[in-house]
């Protein structure tokens, strides 16, 4: 057993690092120390003036050990490096920064935008690369909708090619239907270039008149949307300001209250990027908070800035100087500006970043507004849409506690009044009346609960009947759930259907033969496929037809409801269908039964490498034989 008290005794008056463990030999904290001895012992001495930080930390002390070094620079090195390595729960850490974001345009015969944290020699344009985050989402999202620029990847489009919602909702012209003349749509990528290379005062102007129009015709929300494209607009286009007569570099670094670290980055005398980082702890004094951070975040980079400019003078300011000065190989300064240019600079960082706070504000305030306009609606639609709950059916027992087996609750059949309502979605697709299966995604209001989606072969029904697969798979899914599988439930506040009238009567049959108040709604659409209006019967069993307005937030949420289960629905019936495939031709080659066949796959992966395989290549899979790989060659080289 450690003895804290008599290994107190044997640490030497030396600069050096301690570790702290825990029961567990976790290391739980790593400082340095001029002297090991002073400094460890301090934290065993009974202080009413340690913080209850350290006093959580020194209760959890097991034991510790020691590793002594030549200076304390050395011990700071030590330090840094060990506080990366083991990621203390008690050091101020510094959370793991992404790369940086481009904006990249593709090299493609109808180029994209898009977001990407790599850059390829592929032929495509790369902007960037930039700070703020949601303002590269945010203007990748705008160029998209103003420009109608293409968002799927696909690259080819055969004949009967089925346009996505992009096309329906009229945010997308439609080259994969030959509607989109390519002079055009090229020139709009050219416009799209220009204005990401600075230029864009067009697009703003465009944006304002958006805006006012929007709020004089009193659409708030739309026009709410066009202030935020505004924001991040100007956010990631801003010209670099001039900040400094001279041309320095240097970085700026404030905490701004909320758990960040924010600098500031001074290229030649210009304002040039602003970065924000995550730090751990959120309580620790803003000093300590610093001084770590510039460790951590600088101790790691070959080069960097001659100056640091800071508000107040932090911990160990003297000993990082000399750290970073060290590792740069030149000067470095921390300084605490208190006149002049830099003095200027420091308020100006300071009232920026304040203004960014309130930018964050304003867009988390619009976004909960958004979800509180969607929780009302969807509300509002789920009492309209209820089934009438007269038993149509057989009796059954229902489960009263459903007991999670991983985490030991209690799970409800529905979930509280409180919680935010479940909305599941189904589609059916086949080919031909050929591997029929069905698709349930879910929604937990606006968030996908992909965790929750579940894919059904149909069973009883051959042949292309969608109102018999939709009753098998509704059936099925509710007896799941009622029978106390914790993967169907809770049951749904909502169940949409890709349908019209037949589908709502078949799904209120299913769903009224179990005695539950479930709504159900169709999404109808009209001849060209698009969403158009809302189905579903009201407390008296009368059929509503309820039209769907273009471009507002529910019209939105329905699509995008409607376009993922769709999709979800397709690739589910391709695999089975591809699978098939496979087998049916690894079936054909002399000598090639169940066994290899499997063998082949899980070696190759997919068909199409099976069939570029070189004889020797094939050779190398478990099972086959010089002649197996023969006949499989001269199989495919025929065909």
């Amino acid at each position: 057993m450690f003895d804290i008290k008599e290994n107190l005794k044997k640490l030497p008056d030396s600069p050096g690092v301690y570790l702290h463990k825990d029961k567990m030999n976790n290391i739980i904290y790593v400082g340095k120390a001029v002297s090991l001895k002073k400094r460890v012992s301090q934290y065993f001495q009974n202080s009413r003036s340690k913080d209850s930080k350290v006093r959580a930390m020194v209760e959890h002390i097991d034991e510790f050990e020691y590793i002594k070094c030549g200076s304390e620079m050395e011990a700071l090195i030590l330090e840094n490096n060990l506080i990366k390595k083991y990621k203390p729960k008690y050091n101020i850490l510094l959370r793991d920064d992404k790369t940086y974001p481009y904006i990249k345009i593709t090299n493609e015969k109808w180029p994209r935008i898009e977001k990407t944290r790599r850059v390829v020699k592929d032929g495509s344009s790369y902007f960037g690369p930039y700070t703020d985050v949601g303002a590269v989402n945010s203007i990748v999202d705008l160029i998209s909708k103003v420009y109608k620029l293409k968002k799927c990847t696909t690259r080819n489009f055969p004949p009967g090619f089925r346009p996505c919602l992009n096309y329906h909702i009229n945010q997308c012209n439609g080259m994969c239907v030959n509607r989109e003349n390519k002079a055009d749509y090229m020139k709009r990528i050219e416009q799209t270039k220009t204005f990401l290379k600075g230029n864009s005062m067009d697009l703003v102007g465009f944006l304002r008149e958006e805006m006012n129009r929007a709020s004089c015709e009193m659409q708030y929300e739309k026009a709410a949307i066009y202030r935020d494209y505004i924001i991040s607009a100007k956010a990631l286009m801003e010209k670099q300001r001039v900040v400094l007569s001279q041309d320095k570099d240097l970085d700026v670094i404030l905490a701004n209250g909320k758990g960040e670290v924010v600098v500031f980055t001074v290229i030649d005398g210009k304002l040039s990027g602003r970065e924000i980082f995550e730090i751990r702890d959120r309580d620790e004094d803003e000093q300590n908070v610093i001084s770590a951070f510039i460790k951590q975040h600088y101790g790691e980079k070959s080069k960097g800035p001659g100056e640091i400019l800071v508000k107040n003078r932090i911990a160990e300011q003297n000993l990082i100087e000399e750290f970073l000065s060290q590792i740069w190989a030149g000067k470095v300064k921390i300084t605490v500006p208190a006149r002049g240019e830099k003095k200027a600079l420091m308020e100006m960082v300071k009232n920026d970043m304040l203004e960014m706070v309130k930018t964050r504000q304003a867009r988390d305030e619009n976004r909960d507004n958004r979800r509180s306009n969607i929780r009302k609606q969807l509300s509002d639609l789920i009492e309209k849409s209820k089934i009438d709950n007269n038993r149509q059916g057989d009796d059954i027992d229902y489960v009263q506690d459903v007991v999670d087996e991983e985490t030991g609750e209690i799970v409800e059949l529905f979930k509280g009044e409180d919680d935010a309502f479940r909305v599941e979605c189904y589609d059916i697709s086949n080919t031909n009346g050929v591997d029929n299966v069905g698709a349930m995604v879910v929604f937990d209001e606006l968030a996908k609960n992909r965790k929750a989606y579940r894919k059904f072969k149909i069973k009883s029904i051959t042949g292309a009947d969608d109102y018999g697969s939709m009753a098998e798979v509704l059936k099925r899914r509710m007896e799941r759930g009622l029978s106390g599988d914790v993967g169907f439930l809770p049951l749904p506040n909502l169940i949409l259907i890709d349908g019209g009238k037949g589908h709502v009567e078949i799904a209120a049959k299913v769903v009224g033969a179990y005695d539950l108040n479930i709504s159900i709604v169709g999404l109808a659409k009209d001849d060209s496929h698009r969403t158009q209006r809302l189905v579903y019967k009201d407390r008296t069993g009368e059929f509503v037809e309820e039209p769907l307005k273009d471009r507002t937030l529910l019209f939105s949420y329905m699509g995008n409801i409607q376009e993922e289960v769709h999709r979800f629905a397709i690739e589910f019936h391709r695999s089975l269908r591809d699978k098939k495939v496979v087998k049916s031709q690894l079936d054909e080659i002399p000598g090639i039964g169940e066994k290899k066949r499997n063998n082949l796959l899980m070696f190759f992966g997919n068909m199409d490498e099976i069939k570029d395989a070189s004889i020797d290549r094939l050779q190398g899979v478990r099972g086959i034989s010089k002649r197996d790989a023969q006949n499989i060659r001269d199989y495919f080289d025929k065909r």
